[in-house]
């Protein structure tokens, strides 16, 4: 019998909470290890790799080191991943061909190879003029076509790579450019005992997930801003969250940087198959880029704990339940809620624990520690006590939700609660009006009663409705990205944008009623909402801003409870009236009928 991976009670005990020291890490690590050498095995066995594997096996006897830190860099898994779900026909056909996939072995080979000190040659793919040896760097050579061959030679510690064009060596010391040659940067940041090491990946194929691209180098000056920002953002980390600071120095091994978003908007992903492996989006600053690395290390450790044990059983009827996340636009399986809620969880203690350093802004801490707490918590609700929970899943989940109740009541200024509950509430009622649909019938029924002049709705709205993807669903963070930019100007000491138009065009996808809301004048919002959705059919967040607008106005309070409640019954009785008679009914009347609470209609407007 081969031996297999455990863990400890502790270590156990510590990702359930949400954490994991660093022993847990290299547990988790020493698995991914074995896990890859599995993997290749199923690759050789299916694809016979030829002069490679018996490179990789010289290397292997001679610097057994060397090859299980090849084996275990991030963007490894996902090339092996990727190349046994080509070989499945599972993956996109629009990438490279197979043999150059494949290929990517080689490339592999050589690197371990060249560090073994083995002299050989052996042949590696050319992607658009880019050679990439992994975890070394990428040489340049001339290329007529998109996918070729070079040679990769090496005599006496002595590297080449050679095509009919060119030869670009390698410089026999790792980081350094040359003529051709673009290094893999690593980084090394804070002090020696506490210092985190990554390799700034810009040139591997496989260093984007899920999708490979091809190389693109990074300037310079772009790469010395990411070692200032990573930098300061470890020094937040050690200085505030220790414990997670040192378990990342086991965890967290490349980073892959991406082009800037829209600021508040931060892009970040992790694989379950790159293991340690961050991509992130140029952040705005130092704090965002510590929030992103704590995020994707939770979902490195929750990848690692999966693939050694589940946390939910099979869907065993094979229906897919979609869920509310309060992080997304679009509703989630089970599988992605918990992989969010796992996430989340340490972005909220972030919160809490940057909140109380010294020096912060805390109007923006106290916002987001109120903000996710509060968006965990519903979170978790849906899902505690699910049947799919394995034993450990259930532990896990009543472990987390334990942790985020008694953050609930841990005190928050008064105005930045209010501003949390406001966007906390708005989400999830944009949410309900993109995605839920009352059954067809009802709304029939409930556009005859309307016309008929009825004193209300008829009982059956009242079912629970069903869950329809909407792919047009897309920003529905708008308020929260609005609250956010009027923090930071008076964290600046700079006055907020008085106009809502110049507001609201900071922030994709903002409606003019959002900013009226954020800026503090609700009146005006419910204006803009009104307007919005008596003359464009395509605005459903406008229901939900109508909700928090009449809210807190204390205008129509039965119109206000509905659209922040069942804003899904509002959108599709106005939609199938506007429809039918095709003129827009009033929506704060119609959604005072549809809360039962007024007498006929009287009018369409």
């Amino acid at each position: 019998m081969l031996p297999y991976h455990r863990l400890t009670p502790g270590s156990l005990t510590g990702l359930a909470c949400g954490e994991g020291d660093p022993d847990t890490l290299t547990l988790l690590l020493a698995a991914e290890r074995s896990r890859r050498l599995l993997l290749l095995r199923m690759l050789d066995d299916a694809t016979e790799l030829g002069p490679g594997w018996d490179l990789l096996n010289e290397a292997q006897r001679r610097a057994p080191a060397v090859v299980d830190e090849l084996l275990t860099y991030p963007q490894t898994g996902m090339w092996l991943a990727t190349a046994l779900r080509r070989l499945r026909g599972t993956a996109a056909r629009d990438e490279p061909p197979l043999w150059v996939v494949l290929g990517h072995f080689s490339a592999l080979a050589a690197v371990a190879g060249l560090r073994a000190e083995i002299d050989f040659t052996i042949q590696v793919p050319v992607r658009h003029g880019r050679v990439v040896l992994p975890a070394l760097g990428c040489a340049v050579v001339p290329a007529a076509e998109p996918w070729t061959t070079a040679t990769v030679r090496v005599e006496a510690g002595n590297a080449v790579v050679e095509t009919a064009g060119a030869t670009v060596a390698v410089p026999p010391t790792p980081g350094s450019a040359g003529p051709g040659w673009h290094p893999l940067r690593r980084l090394a940041v804070g002090p020696a005992r506490q210092r985190l090491e990554v390799a700034l990946d810009d040139v591997d194929p496989y260093r984007t997930y899920p999708q490979p691209t091809e190389p693109r180098p990074l300037s310079e000056e772009a790469a010395g801003r990411w070692r200032q920002v990573l930098e300061r953002a470890w020094d937040v980390l050690r200085q505030e969250q220790p414990g997670t600071a040192e378990a990342m120095r086991r965890g967290v091994l490349s980073l892959t940087p991406t082009p800037a978003r829209e600021r508040f908007r931060p892009r970040s992903v992790t694989s379950g198959d790159a293991f340690g492996g961050i991509e992130a989006s140029d952040p705005d600053d130092a704090v965002q880029l510590a929030v992103t690395l704590v995020h994707e290390f939770q979902h490195t450790k929750l990848g690692g704990l999966l693939h050694l044990t589940p946390l939910l059983t099979d869907d065993s009827d094979g229906r897919t339940e979609l869920w509310y996340a309060p992080w997304r636009d679009d509703p989630r399986p089970l599988e992605g809620l918990l992989q969010g809620i796992y996430a989340f969880v340490g972005i909220t203690r972030f919160w809490r624990t940057h909140r109380r350093s010294t020096g912060a802004h805390t109007t923006m801490a106290d916002f987001e520690f109120a903000l996710w707490r509060t968006h965990l918590s519903r979170a978790i609700e849906q899902v505690h006590r699910h049947p799919r929970l394995t034993p450990l899943g259930g532990v896990l989940v009543d472990t987390l939700r334990g942790d985020c109740a008694r953050w609930l009541e841990e005190p928050v200024p008064e105005e930045q609660l209010a501003l949390a509950r406001l966007c906390a509430d708005d989400h999830v009622a944009r949410w309900r009006a993109h995605h839920l649909r009352p059954p067809a019938p009802a709304v029939d029924e409930a556009v005859h009663a309307w016309l008929a002049g009825a004193s209300g709705p008829p009982a059956s709205l009242a079912a629970e409705p069903g869950v329809v993807p909407d792919p047009a669903a897309r920003w529905l963070d708008s308020l929260a990205m609005l609250v956010r930019h009027g923090i930071a100007a008076t964290d600046d000491d700079r006055p907020a944008p008085e106009e809502a138009e110049k507001a609201a065009a900071r922030v994709t996808g903002a409606l003019a009623g959002d900013a009226l809301l954020a800026l503090g004048d609700p009146a005006a919002a419910h204006r803009a909402y009104v307007t919005d959705l008596t003359t464009d059919r395509a605005r459903p967040g406008a229901w939900s801003g109508l909700g928090q607008a009449l809210t807190a106005t204390a205008e129509a309070p039965e119109a206000a409870r509905l659209l922040r409640h069942r804003p899904e019954q509002a959108r599709a009785v106005h939609e199938s009236l506007w429809h039918t008679t095709g003129a827009p009914p009033d929506p704060v009347r119609l959604a005072t009928w549809l809360a039962g609470r007024q007498g006929p209609p009287g009018g369409t407007r």
